[in-house]
């Protein structure tokens, strides 16, 4: 068996809303409960393996925590065949309101728990060399004690393996010391275009992702919603366009879907054309759902 990924993130609860528009300050407004699902960007990544590859591609590595939100995760993990790699009953796992408006768009309100407190035990749990990709998330590297914990892991990685870093709305939360930590070789950046502009202060899309190509020396994702992906590479820059989408239900997971399905087709072989073509496939197909994973 060719080694796997590693996704490290959390695994979240979801109390999803239908919302007709978002309230100004003070405001009053009513929402209509849809669902509580499992998610956070970690699963929803690992799901997008799991549906492209199956489950021995990908190894899902959250903890599980002790609480209402903790027994909702690890029953769901449970039901779809997940392996629990990681218990610790310090805390309860995190959950978020999502509110979702008319035209798809998503706002959080997140309550953090247990994947912002991670330990150095937690890693004995794992053998770093088992595995070809590692998947960050910018969520999991705001805080900087916890950053730092997991970048110095992954410091002791294999040296032909690589940490796929997608940036997440909290951007703006890592500390220059951090993304400092995560500009290098053998990190391949995802982000879309608004995070793009937190790691380079360049003007136009194309200079900022040559900008961050030449810090790292590796490939470049800049995800453009239903435009598709702008990869930039040795080869220069190009738009990997999107699967045309009829009705989009929410756009919860969509980046995480996307980098999952970028990661199952470098682990299948692929260029990173074809494999951006895959994230942006299995993207379009978790929009046009109200879950956020494809598991």
């Amino acid at each position: 068996m060719p080694k796997k990924s590693l996704i490290i993130g959390a695994a979240f609860v979801d109390v999803i809303m239908d919302i007709a528009q978002m309230p100004n300050s003070g405001g009053d407004v009513t929402a209509e409960l849809k669902s509580y699902n499992v998610g956070g960007c970690a699963f929803n990544v690992y799901g997008a393996i799991k549906h492209y590859l199956g489950a021995d591609y990908a190894d899902l590595f959250i903890p599980v925590g002790k609480g209402q939100y903790s027994q909702m995760v690890r029953r769901t993990m449970n039901n779809n065949h997940i392996p629990v790699l990681l218990e610790d009953s310090q805390k309860d796992n995190g959950w978020d309101l999502c509110l979702v408006e008319p035209s798809g768009e998503r706002t959080f309100i997140t309550v953090p728990g247990i994947e912002q407190d991670w330990q150095n035990g937690w890693f004995q749990k794992i053998n770093l060399a088992d595995y070809k990709y590692f998947y960050l998330s910018g969520y999991e590297m705001e805080d900087v004690e916890s950053a730092n914990l997991i970048l110095d892991h992954l410091d002791k990685r294999d040296a032909d393996s690589y940490i796929l870093f997608d940036a997440s709305p909290r951007i703006s939360h890592i500390t220059p010391e951090i993304l400092n930590r995560l500009m290098n070789k053998n990190v391949i950046i995802n982000a879309n275009e608004d995070e793009i502009g937190f790691l380079s202060s360049k003007s136009t899309l194309e200079e900022k992702v040559n900008d961050i190509f030449n810090r790292t020396g590796e490939p470049v994702l800049a995800t453009l919603g239903a435009k598709g992906t702008y990869l930039y590479d040795n080869n220069g820059g190009r738009i990997i366009a999107s699967d045309k989408v009829e009705k989009i239900v929410n756009t919860i997971g969509a980046g995480d879907t996307h980098c999952g399905g970028v990661i199952a087709g470098l682990l299948k072989g692929d260029s990173f054309d074809e494999a951006c073509k895959v994230g942006n496939h299995l993207s379009a197909q978790v929009i046009q759902q109200e879950a956020g994973s494809l598991s």
